[in-house]
C-alpha cells in the first residue's frame, strides 16, 4: 500500500463448498446482517438485471458507517464489483471486486479486491481506513466460508419468527415508545439496565441488561436504525451464547383496525453452545424452542406495554 492517491487491498480465501453456493452467498446483499459479522442494516434498490443500488450500515473500528453503493453483478463469471456511491468519511471513494474462482473437487477461491482514497490523503485517515477494510475484510472473508462449508446444516439452525399487536392509537406514539428505548428500564419490567447513545442521527447504538424470569440477567449489545414512523431495524453484536446472530426489525403498520406492530427476529443458532446451555439431550429443535419463547416472550411483553402506553396516551 502506498502512502499517497488511491490505495489497494487484496484478501483471499480457499473454501471449502461449490462455487455456485459462494456467489450466491456474496450475491444476496439483503441477507448479509445475518451472515456478515460487521453488516448492520442493508436497503437494496434494483437497478436492472444485474445491477442494483445499496443502502449499507455496518460496523467499522468499534464506529457505525453508513455508505451508498452500486453493485454490478456478473453471474456467469461469478464477480460482483461495487463502487461506493455516497461514502462516509474519513473514506473519499472505496470499490472493488468479489472473484469467485471454481476450484477442482467442488471447492472454490474466493478473493475480495479494494480501492480507496481517503479525505485529504490524510496519514491517519489512510490508516484507520485500511485497519477497518483489513478487519473487515477477514471477518467477512471467514464468514462466508463457514457459511459456504456449513449451508447443508443451516436449516437446522437458522430461523424466523414474528410476534405482532394491533393498537388503537397514533402510529407516532407507538413508534417513540419503541424508539425511546433508553427509558425502557422504567417502562418494561424485563429491560433492568439500559445505555444508549446515538453516534448519528437515527442511529443507536445501545447495551441491554434484561432479566429472565428466573431472576438471571444477560446483557446484549445492539445497533439500530431508525426509519420514523415506520419501522426500527437492528442487529445484535453481543448475542447470548445460545445465539451467533440476532436480528431483528419493529415494523409499523396502517390498518382498518388500528396500527399494526410487529416484531420480526431472525436468529443463527450456535450449535456448538446447545448442549452446555440446554443439557447434552437437547437438539437444534429444542433449542429454537427454548429461544423462540424467550425472545418471543420478550418482544411481546414489549408490545404489549406499547399498546397500553399509546392507548392509554391516545384516551387522555
Amino acid at each position: 500500500m502506498t502512502s499517497y492517491g488511491r490505495h489497494r487491498t487484496v484478501h483471499e480465501t480457499e473454501i471449502d463448498a461449490p462455487a455456485d453456493t459462494v456467489y450466491a452467498i456474496i450475491a444476496d446483499a439483503t441477507a448479509w446482517p445475518e451472515r456478515f459479522t460487521p453488516t448492520v442494516h442493508v436497503e437494496r434498490e434494483p437497478l436492472g438485471a444485474a445491477a442494483e443500488r445499496l443502502r449499507i450500515w455496518a460496523t467499522a473500528n468499534g464506529e457505525v458507517k453508513h455508505w451508498t453503493s452500486r453493485r454490478d453483478l456478473d453471474a456467469a463469471a461469478r464477480r460482483v464489483r461495487f463502487r461506493q456511491e455516497v461514502c462516509s468519511p474519513p473514506v473519499a471513494a472505496m470499490g472493488g471486486e468479489w472473484v469467485v474462482e471454481e476450484r477442482p473437487g467442488d471447492a472454490t477461491r474466493l478473493v475480495l479486491h479494494h480501492d480507496f482514497e481517503a479525505v485529504d490523503d490524510h496519514a491517519d485517515q489512510v490508516a484507520w481506513i485500511g485497519t477497518a477494510t483489513d478487519r473487515n475484510s477477514r471477518t467477512e472473508l471467514a464468514n462466508i466460508k463457514a457459511l459456504a462449508e456449513g449451508w447443508e446444516d443451516r436449516s437446522e439452525l437458522v430461523f424466523s419468527f414474528s410476534d405482532s399487536e394491533l393498537i388503537d392509537g397514533p402510529a407516532d406514539v407507538a413508534y417513540d415508545f419503541l424508539q425511546q428505548a433508553a427509558k425502557w428500564p422504567d417502562r418494561l419490567p424485563h429491560v433492568s439496565r439500559m445505555e444508549l447513545t446515538e453516534p448519528a442521527p437515527n442511529v443507536q447504538a445501545m447495551t441491554m441488561v434484561t432479566r429472565a424470569g428466573n431472576g438471571s440477567e444477560h446483557t446484549t449489545e445492539s445497533v439500530r436504525v431508525c426509519f420514523p414512523a415506520d419501522r426500527i431495524v437492528y442487529k445484535q453484536l453481543v448475542t447470548p451464547p445460545l445465539m451467533t446472530t440476532h436480528t431483528g426489525v419493529w415494523r409499523l403498520e396502517k390498518t382498518a383496525g388500528g396500527i399494526k406492530v410487529t416484531s420480526h427476529h431472525t436468529i443463527a443458532l450456535n450449535a456448538s453452545a446447545i448442549p452446555a446451555v440446554l443439557g447434552e439431550e437437547a437438539t437444534p429443535a429444542s433449542a429454537r424452542a427454548y429461544v423462540r419463547a424467550a425472545v418471543g416472550g420478550n418482544s411481546a411483553a414489549t408490545l404489549a406495554h406499547a399498546k397500553r402506553f399509546t392507548e392509554s396516551a391516545h384516551a387522555r
